[in-house]
Formats: C-alpha cells, structure tokens, sequence
C-alpha cells in the first residue's frame, strides 16, 4: 500500500476518532496515536525511505500537510476539553440565588461597655479628657503618692493582688490621675476608666471589676463643684427628678470626703426594696483632692484645689437595669446578654 493510500485512511480513522473524543484521556490517547514518537505520522515519516528519491519531496510535504491538519484537531479538541471542564466546574460551583440567604445575628455591645459609654458622653458634656493609665502599677502610684503610705491602716481596706517587688494589680484607677497630673498643670479635667482588681468576691463583688475616676483641679474648686457635676451626671444617666445628697466618709486621697447617694429612681426616694425602704441608694464616693497629694504632683495646693471621684462601673449598671448578681456580667450568657441589645 502506497503512502498516500495510507494517509487517506489515516484521515478518514482520525474523523471518526474526533467524534469519540470526550474526555482528557481520549484527547491524551488521539494524541499518542497519531502525533506521539510511536504513532502513526512517526511511522509514515520511516516510511520515507523507501520511496523513490525523486517522490520524496512530494510525498513528504502530503505527511507534513496531514500532520499540521492532525496537530490543528489535537488543538481544537484540546480548547474544547477546556471548555467542557470549565462548564462542568461552573454547573458543580454554582449558587442558587433563589434559595434564601443565611441570616447572621446581629451583636451588640456589652451592658457595662453601653453604661461606661454613657458615662463618657455624660462628662464629655462637661469638657472632660479621657485618660487609660496602666493595669500593673507601681506601689508609689497606687498608694504612697495618694496619700497612702506604706504604713496606712487604709492599705487594709483593699485587698490587694501583690506581684514581686513594687508591683501590682492596681486596686483603683486613681493611679491614673497622678500620671495626668505629672504629666499636666492646672486646668485638668480628666475621666480614667479601666479594669481594677482586689481578692474579693460574692453576688455584688468580683476580683476584677470597671471603675471611672474623675479629677477636675482648677483655681476655687469646691465640694459644691462635684455636687453639682454629680446631680447633672445621675439625672442624665436615671432620671431627670433625680437628686443628690453627700454623706461624710473617709477616703485618704480627699479631705473632706462624701459618700454621695441618690434618690431612689424606683420609688421617687418613697422607699421600696431596691433602696432597702430608705428612699436612697448609694452610688459613688468622693470629695476634695487632699492637699498633700497636690504637692506629691508639683501643683501648689496654695493656689490650686480640686474634686475627685470614683464610679464603679458595675453597680451603676445593675442598679441602672435592676441586676441582682454581678456575676450575670461575666458569665457571658447569650440569653443574658441579648436583653440589652
């Protein structure tokens, strides 16, 4: 059989292998048998040899054409597996888009990060600065230079988390304001929340809790100055018929010291068991910055007075929504949690 009679079969097989082409190991297949070392257009190019010297340039260029014609169909079936297979991936990747979406729950903030917030907007109001000062204080910023020497009975009162040597766990954020107040003169106004920590702990007391302290320092500030702050705050943060009253107390850092409490916002100060029927309940404590502390800070308590006060975080916000165990705000109980969404 002469060359051409076997190209003219070679082509007419490859036709009819075209139409079975249908996956990448037919097309790998189509390949190896006609266009591969060992397939039928290698075979026809050994064959040469044996055709007479004066045909072979004839004869080779009719191979050469049936191998470009060859090579053409393994491309067009190549682009055409191509396609397939990126239809096939597009049907299986596919989204119905007429099924309905996945609703993802809202969050929310956490009750004491609302009330805190809250508390900031009250004072912000009132032109005061918010300050972050350290967890792990040193002993001098957290008692001595608040007029706590190492030897105060008061140091008795706070249980607190001791690390080695001058360091701890600060029991109150008051530490903060004497960084402010060494880091600025006169006027301040300053808030200082943070977490504080004290070895403590039953349904209204926790060994890690929220508090904000409060400093104003200014030329002719007095108690009547942080009695007023605090009617505008408690009004805007309960209610507006809202008041006031100032006990005495003792703190070491202010002289005089208050206790300050407001009117029962449950009753109308008529008494009701929220305020144990006295028609009052006990919200914060401060009072005038002792004079000794001013000088601890370079302010020259001659010319310069001030007000502090300390808000606990957490009894604003159970009194504010009735809570009765300050262990629901820590347990992280989603049933809990989503009332004050």
């Amino acid at each position: 059989m002469g060359i051409e009679q076997k190209i003219r079969e070679l082509r007419d097989q490859m036709g009819q292998r075209i139409g079975q082409i249908d996956s990448k190991d037919n097309l790998a297949a189509f390949w190896q048998e006609y266009l591969g070392k060992k397939g039928s257009i290698a075979e026809l190019m050994k064959g040469l040899g044996a055709v007479p010297k004066e045909e072979r340039p004839s004869v080779g260029k009719i191979i050469n054409e049936f191998k470009v014609q060859a090579e053409e169909q393994y491309r067009a079936l190549s682009e055409r597996m191509a396609q397939l297979e990126l239809q096939a991936r597009n049907r299986k990747e596919a989204v119905d888009i007429t099924l309905p979406g996945k609703v993802r729950p809202m969050g929310g903030l956490h009750p004491l990060t609302q009330v805190k917030n809250e508390i900031i907007h009250v004072f912000a109001g009132m032109g005061f600065e918010v300050f972050e000062g350290p967890e792990i204080e040193d002993d001098d910023h957290n008692f001595t230079r608040l007029n706590v020497p190492k030897d105060h009975p008061s140091r008795d009162m706070q249980d607190t988390f001791y690390l080695p040597g001058e360091w701890l766990l600060r029991t109150q954020t008051s530490g903060g304001q004497i960084r402010v107040m060494d880091r600025q003169k006169p006027p301040i106004k300053v808030l200082v929340p943070g977490r504080v920590f004290r070895s403590d702990s039953d349904a209204t007391h926790s060994p890690m809790f929220h508090q904000m302290e409060g400093l104003v320092v200014d030329r002719g500030i007095t108690l009547c100055d942080l009695q007023g702050m605090l009617d505008r705050f408690v009004q805007q943060l309960f209610d507006e018929s809202v008041r006031t009253r100032l006990r005495p107390s003792y703190f070491p850092f202010t002289e005089p010291s208050v206790e300050v409490d407001v009117s029962c916002f449950e009753c109308g100060g008529k008494g009701c068991g929220l305020c144990k029927h006295t028609g009052w309940i006990e919200v914060l404590g401060g009072g005038v910055v002792h004079p000794r502390v001013l000088e601890n800070c370079g302010i020259d308590s001659s010319v310069y007075s001030g007000i502090a006060f300390g808000i606990g975080i957490e009894r604003i916000t159970m009194l504010k929504y009735g809570i009765n165990n300050i262990g629901l705000l820590f347990e992280n109980d989603l049933r809990f949690l989503k009332q004050f969404q």
